[in-house]
């Protein structure tokens, strides 16, 4: 089908777009931005008039599950929820059930996404067997069954074995994506240590936590060279560490959860088990470092960290509670709040939700090159809207985004150029 968004504002950072003009579709893919190619008839056209035209977003990390599952019902309304928020391609970490470490465990979970079509998805496998830092998994054969990168998700305790795996996954030429965080530190912890934890009783994760972690990293990445990607920081010590390691040269990449740009310790001082995560919400000078490394390229991506529960879930004292915010739906509208409050620019926010996760990723996505597929998002950067659970479309209703109104709202996705949402009048 030939289609064409008419008038929209496009933002394409990759190629330098930032203006009003039209996108032209042909055959799945963008032919052309601006001027129609010779000959080219549309079937099919959207107006897209008084809104921002983007690539589809790139989500670093998202879990398509109910607790502990994995099955096609589930992907399906999750792919669903991500095409209603603008996002065409999601990463799944390796932690599903059952665990990505077999090239059988990596087709399954792509080939459900596939069957449910609306939005691509690339699995990350895991660094080792069970995730459980003991035996290195089979990388190659992840990366030829279409994993993108391999990752350990929880912290790996072993030093010795973090070593090997990242050698083994440099020989690879597979990025590492490591969630930093010392077991040992962390220990029970469910809240940032600090005055407020301290208040409520909770037990704390000191900062320490993520920056011993972050440091032995980054030492091991020098000796290894292995490409690698650190995983949803929450420390603006952090930050600055990794901002010094890609001035020194390390080939290192960082993102950030969107939740963590805007809330801090203080909301989870009415124990709001929906603010329970991990790495839990820290200060507010933690919270304007992380937000200060987005604006400066040391955190090149902003992800949901997406983690849908049953209500039954957050229905607990606080540390009971499972860990997580459905974070699909609110992925470009806390985004965009930076753009609203001078922080980033349009293009620089839409440059952390597309090219700059797919860069990470290493996949052609992210653009609105002619030639690579037509993953396009259509949104009014000026609607108004409250968000509420009746009208969220993921299964997870576990959000403390609840009540909040937000600038910015998504009324077209597009998927290899096929429309796989547009929101009813």
């Amino acid at each position: 089908m030939r289609s064409v968004i008419r008038n929209g504002h496009v933002v394409d950072p990759v190629n330098q777009i930032d203006r009003i003009c039209d996108v032209y579709i042909a055959d799945k893919r963008i032919v052309a931005v601006g001027a129609a190619p010779d000959g080219f008839s549309a079937e099919h056209e959207i107006d897209a008039g008084g809104q921002v035209v983007c690539p589809g977003l790139v989500d670093l990390c998202a879990r398509l599950r109910e607790p502990g599952h994995e099955h096609k019902a589930t992907i399906a309304s999750e792919t669903a929820a991500a095409a209603a928020a603008g996002i065409t391609t999601l990463c799944c970490p390796p932690d599903t059930d059952p665990i990505i470490d077999t090239p059988a465990v990596a087709q399954l979970v792509r080939r459900r996404a596939q069957q449910a079509g609306h939005a691509r998805l690339v699995p990350l496998g895991a660094l080792t067997h069970g995730l459980a830092g003991e035996q290195l998994s089979e990388m190659a054969e992840l990366l030829e069954a279409g994993c993108v990168g391999v990752g350990n998700v929880g912290g790996m305790v072993n030093s010795q074995i973090m070593r090997r795996a990242m050698e083994y996954a440099s020989t690879q030429g597979l990025t590492v994506f490591l969630t930093p965080e010392d077991p040992w530190l962390r220990n029970n912890g469910c809240a940032h240590e600090g005055a407020v934890a301290t208040r409520l009783g909770l037990p704390g994760i000191p900062e320490a936590a993520e920056t011993a972690a972050v440091a032995r990293d980054l030492a091991l990445i020098a000796q290894t060279g292995v490409r690698a990607h650190f995983c949803r920081l929450s420390t603006a010590r952090a930050v600055r560490m990794i901002a010094r390691a890609r001035y020194d040269g390390l080939p290192v990449s960082a993102d950030v959860a969107a939740h963590q740009l805007a809330l801090t310790e203080l909301d989870t001082a009415q124990f709001d088990s929906n603010c329970h995560v991990n790495p839990p919400l820290r200060t507010e000078r933690d919270r304007e470092g992380l937000c200060d490394g987005v604006v400066h390229d040391a955190i090149s991506a902003i992800c949901s960290d997406h983690q849908p529960h049953e209500a039954d879930a957050k229905q607990a004292p606080f540390c009971a509670t499972a860990a997580g915010i459905s974070g699909l739906g609110t992925l470009l509208p806390l985004t965009l709040r930076l753009v609203h409050n001078g922080s980033l620019d349009l293009t620089q926010a839409i440059a952390r939700l597309t090219c700059g996760p797919a860069e990470i990723l290493h996949i052609d996505a992210g653009s609105l090159t002619p030639g690579v597929l037509a993953d396009v998002c259509i949104f009014d950067p000026q609607a108004h809207w409250t968000l509420r659970t009746a009208d969220m479309v993921s299964r997870g209703r576990n959000t403390p985004f609840v009540g909040w109104e937000f600038d910015g709202r998504v009324n077209y996705t597009l998927l290899a150029g096929r429309m796989v949402f547009k929101r009813a009048n």
